[in-house]
């Protein structure tokens, strides 16, 4: 029965949307706050459910490494998470990928997750507003810099940014600074633009053919929500593994 509703709910696209309707919208009139703030607290209100329902589904059963049969919330989570997982090991190695895996899995299951909220008919990611990306460009930021610092130390964490050769160090130094400073507004625009233009063709063509033709739109919508969560992702790994990976040269100038 659940899944007939949804099948209608998304033939009949032009209810929830026609007139430029929109839930959060709406509830920004009634809460006196911006709908992407609105959708943004949704998102991680919702995002804790999940969690907490993934959490009591584990514990419940006898041998948390046997996966559940069929499709379930606990057997979608955790084929994610093995795929980042992986991701993670590749691009940053087992020892890196094990230590910063809990902000890497935290940062690609909120963004997907805020993402898709916005394919929903009546709907917005708050992913759609620079404020929302560009937030957790910041956080992005903060937390890779400040792994990097923890990894080496102040110094020599300021030291990578010299480059390998001193006579050019006042020349390289601001360069490098700049680029790293530019990250999380790449990462925010890239994330928002990408989201706002997905999210806008689709209610293009709902708009003009409301019935059964927007359906593969979800379809692409879902793919750019996954996709832009994983490049979002996979640039935090690379960013925290450049950060990290003076750790070794680190501690041999130190016994040194």
């Amino acid at each position: 029965m659940k899944y007939l509703y949804l099948i209608a709910l998304l033939f009949s696209h032009n209810v929830f949307a026609s007139g430029g309707y929109n839930f959060f919208t709406n509830a920004s009139h009634t809460f006196h706050l911006p709908a992407h703030t609105i959708a943004l607290i949704f998102g991680s209100i919702l995002f804790l459910v999940i969690g907490l329902v993934y959490r009591a589904s584990v514990s419940s059963v006898k041998n948390a490494t046997i996966p559940d049969k069929g499709i379930s919330l606990r057997n979608i989570i955790e084929s994610l998470g093995q795929a980042m997982y992986s991701t993670a090991k590749t691009v940053m190695g087992e020892e890196s990928a094990k230590r910063y895996f809990p902000y890497i899995i935290f940062v690609f299951c909120f963004i997907l997750l805020t993402n898709v909220i916005g394919i929903f008919p009546g709907s917005m990611s708050p992913n759609q507003n620079l404020n929302t990306t560009l937030a957790l460009g910041i956080f992005t930021f903060l937390y890779f810099n400040y792994q990097g610092i923890k990894a080496v130390g102040f110094v020599n964490y300021m030291k990578h940014f010299a480059g390998p050769m001193p006579a050019l160090a006042l020349l390289i130094f601001p360069i490098e600074i700049i680029s790293v400073s530019v990250r999380p507004l790449s990462l925010a625009l890239r994330l928002r633009g990408n989201m706002d233009g997905d999210h806008l063709i689709l209610g293009i063509f709902s708009d003009l053919v409301p019935y059964i033709v927007p359906i593969p739109f979800y379809g692409m919508g879902l793919f750019v929500s996954f996709l832009q969560a994983f490049v979002f992702t996979l640039l935090t790994m690379i960013y925290i593994g450049m950060a990290t990976a003076h750790h070794d040269h680190g501690e041999h100038d130190h016994h040194h």
